[in-house]
């Protein structure tokens, strides 16, 4: 008989009768019900646009970040079908909950990712940099993205700063544009010795900064671009470097940090695009989402021998976040 009421839910949700979804949700029909599709009463809503039932859903407690077995969420569903304003009820509800809660990308328990990676073994091929459990640390796919972000931060010259090296990608880019000076802070040891062993440290205006930028603070200077992109950190990480972002960036600088926020989840990773620039405008800054397409570069042997895809997505959004005008 229970089980009656969660289908009689989902029914109610695919149709939009709003009534009888509020009726059922009264009588106490279980509002994260999975059916036998493995898929929710606010999938349901999402995937027939009814907004009305979207909200009388959320606003009983469905969880919005739920997914189906094809890993897509309510919010996807209301992607796909061009359902705006399902999509912007979901959306809103997304954010309120990270803001609140941080539950897709916040540290789990206190075990220091950061720390475990730094004394991981990394090994380096010419398209991959991967960790101990054949996790990709950077991959040469992302190049034409790091060229891209190395245009962004050094439209303007002068000082540059890019915080993790990786495999050197967006680094090379930098030096292109033959900076005043080019800051580059690395924690990982074995990174830091295959730079020094490729020539890093003997370039006139680069500097070499070994160690976590936490710990590093007090050699940071004042900077016309920023580049932010670590491996083994946290949104939380990321979210504490903006902080200092004010110190950091001049007035009429240009921040830009690499964008692979939730990105097995097109939903989940529009919510941190929204997140990360609601964040970064209470700071003072504007920050501009630009598409670049990635399709093409991400063929399924791209991924040979690899863990974790850690990027699944056809569009990569590149972040260009200014100080506001009042804020300078």
């Amino acid at each position: 008989m229970e089980e009656n009421k969660e289908e009689s839910l989902c029914d109610a949700a695919r149709n939009g009768d709003v009534g009888k979804l509020t009726s059922l949700i009264e009588s106490g029909a279980d509002v994260t019900y999975f059916d036998s599709n493995g898929q929710t009463p606010l999938m349901h809503a999402a995937k027939h646009g009814s907004a009305a039932s979207v909200k009388a859903l959320l606003d009983a407690g469905a969880p919005w970040n739920a997914l189906s077995p094809s890993n897509l969420s309510a919010g996807d569903f209301a992607m796909e079908c061009g359902h705006q304003s399902a999509f912007d009820l979901l959306l809103n509800a997304g954010i309120q909950a990270e803001l609140i809660l941080g539950t897709i990308a916040r540290k789990d328990d206190a075990k220091d990712n950061n720390g475990d990676y730094l004394e991981d073994r990394v090994t380096f091929s010419e398209d991959k940099v991967m960790d101990a459990e054949s996790k990709a640390v950077m991959m040469a796919w992302e190049k034409p993205l790091m060229e891209a972000h190395a245009k962004a931060i050094c439209s303007g010259g002068g000082h540059i700063l890019n915080i993790g090296f990786g495999m050197g990608l967006v680094d090379t880019a930098i030096q292109q544009y033959t900076p005043v000076s080019h800051t580059i802070v690395e924690a990982h040891p074995e990174v830091y010795n295959r730079m020094l062993q490729t020539g890093w440290g003997e370039k006139e205006n680069v500097k070499i900064i070994f160690g976590r930028w936490q710990d590093n603070l007090s050699q940071l200077e004042s900077y016309d671009g920023i580049f932010f992109d670590t491996y083994g950190e946290y949104y939380e990480d990321m979210r504490e470097f903006h902080q200092h972002l004010p110190h950091l960036l001049k007035p009429g600088g240009i921040y830009s940090f690499f964008n692979g926020l939730c990105g097995g989840n097109p939903f989940f990773h529009v919510v941190y695009c929204q997140l990360v620039s609601l964040e970064l405008e209470n700071l003072g800054y504007s920050t501009q989402m630009i598409p670049l397409p990635v399709k093409d570069c991400l063929g399924e042997e791209i991924w040979e021998g690899v863990k974790h895809k850690y990027w699944q997505l056809d569009t990569y959004y590149l972040p260009v976040c200014q100080p506001n005008d009042d804020s300078e």
